[in-house]
């Protein structure tokens, strides 16, 4: 079976014989009484990685964003949140909602709509708070940081990305033979952006393959979230195995990182000529979600049914807004060469049979309404 449904895109994988020893899972504390060992220093690292001043470890993005619209909420803000925001910073938001925080939604991608919505609501002198995705697999394009940054400083607010697609996979400089860029700093490095007016949630379960988030921004705001936290007082902190996992991944990613990206692009770049060359494409970019277009609701459930009963596991994507399911290929660095070349023959077969067989309906079609027709007429 070729499994193109792991996110675990630099295919970082982190055995217990890899690691540290511990003595002990946890402390029994709470984050805000006692960091387990080493939670700091790996919040340093990751902070530094990113372009920020300082970082602050969290069992998940999840608890991370829950805490981070508890502290905004203690005053006044209105929120601004790009229609392509991932779940679990929305769920987050919806503490806010709770309270009667006004959340204005605006088109995905787009600064102009941003531009708009803040404007309008600029009167209320309240403290706007842009949330978005750093980088976006469905449309495969990153967020225009910049004029996002441009608006948010106009108004005197704060951008909050959740980078977890980009951490580990892009970096600094990125070039058209490495479409990455290096470092895998996600998309601060990536854009060549920052400022004290930037929020960055990121989880490391995907790029870097060790289930922890982390949230990087300025010395002054990661203070105030470490002691408004309400989960780092009444919620488990990270284990000190999934802390030791991230020290392994972040020294694999110092090591090798750079030279396993560039193999990821490969097998990214084979996958998209591979389509090419069958008369196909696929939306994604470089990015190793590769989304085949033209091909939606029950023909991509059926691709995917097919697919799956001839060795080739792949994943059915919903776009936001509801619209019809598309088929997605996740790529990894483990994948190899020829399990890309199989997928590709598989996809030129399945699609020319499904093809055919759409002719062959469509010609039987035909004749029953010609036999109608005749019938008709007698």
């Amino acid at each position: 079976m070729i499994d193109f449904t792991s996110a675990l895109y630099l295919g970082l994988h982190h055995p217990s014989r890899l690691l540290q020893p511990w003595q002990q899972l946890t402390l029994g504390v709470p984050a805000a009484l006692a960091e387990p060992p080493g939670a700091q220093e790996i919040a340093q690292e990751l902070a530094q990685l990113q372009g920020c001043e300082r970082g602050v470890l969290m069992p998940s993005t999840l608890h991370l964003f829950w805490d981070l619209f508890g502290m905004l909420c203690q005053q006044p803000v209105t929120l601004y949140l790009d229609e392509g925001t991932y779940a679990i910073a929305r769920w987050g938001m919806e503490r806010l909602s709770a309270r009667g925080v006004a959340v204005h939604p605006f088109r995905h991608h787009d600064a102009n709509a941003l531009l708009s919505r803040i404007t309008l609501q600029a009167r209320n002198r309240k403290y706007p708070v842009v949330v978005v995705n750093g980088f976006c697999p469905a449309c495969g394009t990153a967020a225009p940081i910049g004029d996002y940054l441009d608006i948010v400083r106009r108004f005197g607010g704060l951008l909050v990305l959740d980078d977890t697609q980009a951490l580990g996979i892009l970096g600094e400089a990125p070039a058209l033979h490495s479409p990455y860029g290096h470092g895998g700093g996600g998309i601060l490095r990536w854009s060549g952006y920052s400022g004290p007016d930037i929020l960055v949630g990121s989880s490391l379960a995907k790029g870097l393959g060790a289930p922890v988030a982390v949230l990087a921004g300025s010395e002054r705001l990661l203070r105030r979230f470490a002691v408004a936290s309400d989960t780092r007082v009444h919620s488990s902190p990270p284990s000190v195995a999934v802390i030791q996992a991230a020290v392994h991944a972040l020294a694999v990613n110092r090591l090798q990182g750079n030279l396993v990206r560039r193999r990821l692009a490969q097998r990214v770049g084979q996958f998209r000529g591979g389509l090419a060359r069958i008369g196909w494409s696929s939306t994604g970019g470089w990015f190793p979600v590769q989304t085949l277009r033209g091909i939606a609701g029950e023909r991509a459930i059926r691709l995917h049914q097919q697919l799956s009963q001839n060795g080739v596991q792949t994943v059915l994507t919903r776009p936001r807004h509801g619209k019809e399911p598309r088929l997605s290929f996740l790529f990894t660095a483990r994948h190899h060469a020829r399990e890309i070349e199989r997928c590709i023959d598989m996809v030129d077969t399945l699609a020319r049979e499904v093809k055919r067989q759409r002719k062959l309906n469509d010609s039987r079609d035909r004749q029953l309404w010609f036999a109608g027709q005749r019938y008709t007429y007698l």
